[in-house]
């Protein structure tokens, strides 16, 4: 199931987006999740490696990182939200399928394929820019308030995500998405990683974008509160229930 439904006709709606090739087979629109992550991956480690070549300059960096990673994901959204819906992150995935957007007999196959997707992601970032396939990052991020900025990071984008499927809006959330992640890296004391998946990713590279091993788990800890916080908001408070499309009213 993708995020990427046909939406009603309305002087307000976005561009119906093209559903989920439904013909597609499992394998392939796991090879399709993967590539996706790996895409992200690449791309936010690797523009994180070329700001810090660019500019001493701290808030440069940020930004080139960025509108990099915002880019990136408009991108990748729109060209494999077709095949795969392009979720890209596992908090989105089990997201998508608490409000039954997603079978839960794929949330597993669809998880692997992103960790597998991101973690290759980070390797080929790394070998891109010169260094080890594997630096493990020694980036500590820890605090309170970095795990505020990831709950808060992730339920925005999981209720941005929710509130436009459920209201048959699909064809807004890749510019939605890369929005919303490129203002919340400015907004959110962690930078957004709002992401499980590229968490893992962001271990393996010693660089402007790692995060220590040590500091992962809680970051997704904070990351799957977050999710839940999404999912609840985007049900009970922007998606009224009679609102709500069923799955097989849009294909």
């Amino acid at each position: 199931m993708t995020y990427s439904e046909p939406v009603t006709a309305a002087p307000t709606a976005a561009p119906p987006a093209p559903p989920a090739d439904p013909h597609r087979s499992l394998p392939i629109r796991m090879l399709a999740e993967a590539l996706g992550s790996a895409g992200l991956a690449a791309a936010v480690i690797g523009s994180g490696i070329m700001a810090t070549r660019l500019t001493d300059d701290g808030g440069v960096q940020l930004l080139i990182n960025a509108v990099a990673t915002a880019a990136a994901l408009v991108v990748l959204i729109v060209v494999l939200g077709p095949v795969s819906g392009a979720h890209l992150n596992p908090a989105v995935t089990a997201a998508l399928a608490a409000v039954g957007r997603v079978p839960a007999r794929e949330i597993l196959p669809t998880v692997v394929a992103q960790l597998v997707g991101f973690a290759a992601g980070a390797v080929l970032a790394n070998l891109m820019f010169g260094g080890a396939a594997v630096s493990i990052s020694t980036t500590e991020r820890a605090g309170l308030p970095l795990l505020l900025g990831e709950v808060v990071a992730t339920a925005g984008l999981v209720a941005v995500i929710l509130t436009l499927v459920l209201r048959v809006q699909g064809g807004w959330v890749p510019a939605a998405v890369g929005l919303y992640i490129g203002s919340a890296y400015f907004a959110t004391s962690s930078t957004s990683f709002a992401n499980p998946g590229i968490t893992v990713g962001r271990m393996l590279s010693d660089s402007f974008a790692g995060i220590a091993p040590a500091s992962a788990p809680a970051f997704v800890g904070a990351q799957l509160l977050g999710a839940l916080l999404g999912v609840l908001v985007a049900r009970f408070v922007l998606v009224p229930r009679q609102a709500v499309v069923a799955p097989s009213a849009t294909r």
